[in-house]
């Protein structure tokens, strides 16, 4: 069978088109995180009842963080909630982003990261921690990491 050469060309436009297309790595839209929070991980450690999670989206494109804090059982009412970093598990940093506003449960909000900034989430260098009165300090903390 004979091809014409419009087939021929048609074929392998679409053979090239493929081959770019496999070759360009596929970004989701945004990352999924997660931190666990409780006392047990703040430095130093905090016995409190208190626990949650704190669940965020990460877009690499806008470098915008969206979160969704829920806790339950801390001393007393939140007096302040930030996401600190750059620093590991064992260290403890300054505020990098502080949250505004109603601070009961379930918080939810969102920030544009600098560069800086979103390099250190996604190396895992941020965590997120609750403050009350009686643990002015920091009463419970999670460190943030990617879901998948």
């Amino acid at each position: 069978m004979k091809q014409t050469p419009v087939a021929i060309c048609s074929a392998l436009l679409a053979s090239l088109v493929l081959a770019a297309c496999s070759m360009t790595p596929m970004m989701p839209a945004a990352s999924p995180m997660l931190a666990r929070l409780a006392g047990s991980n703040e430095v130093p450690s905090v016995p409190t009842s208190g626990s949650g999670t704190a669940e965020l989206s990460f877009d690499m494109q806008s470098k915008l963080l969206s979160w969704t804090i829920t806790y339950s059982g801390l001393t007393g009412p939140a007096t302040a909630a930030h996401f600190h970093g750059p620093a590991m598990v064992s260290e403890n940093a300054g505020v990098a982003v502080p949250l505004t506003g109603n601070l009961a449960s379930p918080i939810t909000g969102s920030a544009t990261l600098t560069e800086a900034q979103a390099a250190d989430l996604m190396a895992g260098k941020w965590y997120f921690n609750l403050h009350t009165a009686a643990n002015p300090g920091g009463e419970i903390r999670g460190q943030v990491s990617l879901t998948r």
